[in-house]
């Protein structure tokens, strides 16, 4: 199974479309918060199926969280801001516990981070609209297996240079003017560099 975790998009999700275009194979989205709707709007225009929560910016109240099913285990999805994560992690973590997960997905701080803690992975894609660590954004891409649970975080910038397509530089000749123009004698500027000592 293979998740984009997605969270903090506040009313904005062109980065994440253009993330999920050059993506394949997407079985999931998870949304953390802030906005639930635009995690739902993420799920209509790709087709791919959301779980969304609420964030602190949209209404979010103690029971709004959810968990997903995966093949490793649960995943907690959850907004975080009543779990104090700006500050500690420990709420989150006992909270994943007592649902009897073994990752958790959260957001709130606008900061990726990624550790595991007692077996439980604790995972906060960032933001893509409006990041705080000074990136030009972040998401995580979670592959789950029976045996394995694998976490990515990937920078939007990194990743969109490595898909977008080359465009021929602007002034770029065509091959057939390449081959009609003139030929010229070489090595002017070898004989300058080979001679630079005279000067």
């Amino acid at each position: 199974m293979k998740i984009f975790l997605t969270s903090d998009t506040h009313g904005s999700i062109t980065k994440a479309q253009e993330v999920l275009a050059n993506l394949s194979d997407i079985d999931l989205i998870i949304h953390c918060g802030d906005y639930k709707d635009d995690g739902q709007w993420l799920s209509e225009v790709t087709g791919i199926p959301a779980v969304c929560v609420h964030g602190n910016s949209d209404r979010c109240n103690p029971s709004d969280f959810t968990t997903v099913d995966t093949p490793y285990g649960k995943i907690l999805v959850i907004h975080g801001h009543m779990q104090l994560v700006e500050f500690r992690l420990d709420n989150l973590l006992y909270q994943a516990m007592e649902k009897d997960c073994t990752a958790a997905c959260y957001g709130h701080t606008h900061i990726a981070a990624y550790e595991e803690v007692d077996g439980i992975h604790l995972i906060n894609p960032g933001s893509l609209t409006d990041p705080r660590d000074g990136s030009g954004g972040t998401f995580a891409i979670i592959t789950s297996t029976e045996n394995d649970f694998y976490v990515d975080i990937v920078r939007y910038d990194t990743f969109m240079d490595s898909h977008r397509k080359a465009e021929p530089p602007v002034n770029s000749e065509s091959n057939s003017q390449k081959k009609n123009a003139p030929k010229v004698k070489g090595g002017f500027l070898r004989k300058l560099l080979n001679y630079s000592d005279r000067f």
